[in-house]
């Protein structure tokens, strides 16, 4: 008897997998067929990017002020604390900048399509869409796919901006660091492949967030509690995936630029 249950939940993975690769490869390919749902895509750019602004700024300044403030208590111990800039520069850039930014959006937003795609599925919206002759997955995916690769992109250089002033602000008014010799170091050590491997990832993560909020909300069954458990579902799986992703990417980037 476990083994049976074991095959099953075997089985409903694999299908799962199977689904989700279906419907991102459909809602990529829809890019290049027309109509081409410019205004739609317009909107969830300000829904997803401007309206997760303010988390964004507030996480990006305070991780930067925190990473500072832990750091140059152990850099002095070593006579080092005039590279702070460079540590916090180097670790918002190429890491906490664009995942945590990632886990921000993604509890705001994958959360958000979910419950709404999900909604629309249990009161048969999307169902009455396709009985229309409209393809949910161009009206409805690919907009807040292609939204939220293009704004998680400059969403991670806000966050990296504001943390690399909020590690400026607490190094200098609270631990009393010169405010040149920071900004110098902060910038002269950052090189090609540290700003590349941290503008690449926002766009696979913003890939992850986009699809998994929308996989979980276009297969939600079971009424309001269906809708429910996709959203929590949507936030679980895309935060996990790119948590393991950041792994992947991090060791491909220093493989290939050595840094």
């Amino acid at each position: 008897m476990p083994f049976a249950t074991i095959d099953e939940a075997a089985k409903r993975g694999v299908n799962a997998v199977q689904q989700y690769s279906l419907l991102s490869a459909r809602a990529l390919s829809n890019l290049f067929r027309r109509p081409f749902y410019g205004s739609d895509i317009v909107t969830q750019m300000d829904l997803i990017g401007v309206g997760s602004l303010p988390i964004v700024v507030l996480t990006g300044f305070f991780t930067g002020g925190v990473l500072a403030l832990q750091s140059a208590s152990t850099l002095a111990q070593f006579g080092a604390a005039a590279v702070t800039g460079q540590l916090v520069s180097m670790s918002m850039i190429k890491e906490l900048g664009p995942v945590l930014t990632s886990l921000m959006v993604s509890g705001r937003n994958a959360s958000g399509m979910a419950s709404e795609l999900g909604s629309m599925m249990v009161t048969e919206q999307i169902d009455a869409m396709r009985a229309l002759g409209t393809d949910p997955l161009k009206k409805l995916v690919m907009p807040r796919l292609v939204a939220t690769i293009i704004m998680m992109f400059f969403l991670t250089i806000v966050s990296d901006a504001l943390g690399t002033l909020g590690g400026a602000a607490c190094a200098i008014f609270l631990l009393g660091q010169d405010a040149s010799q920071y900004f110098h170091t902060a910038y002269q050590t950052l090189r090609y492949p540290d700003v590349a491997q941290g503008l690449s990832k926002p766009l696979v993560f913003g890939f992850i967030i986009a699809s998994i909020g929308c996989f979980y909300g276009m297969n939600t069954k079971g009424g309001t509690q269906g809708v429910g458990r996709s959203t929590t579902q949507a936030v679980v799986v895309s935060s996990v995936l790119i948590i393991a992703s950041d792994f992947l990417i991090s060791k491909f980037m220093i493989g290939l630029f050595g840094r």
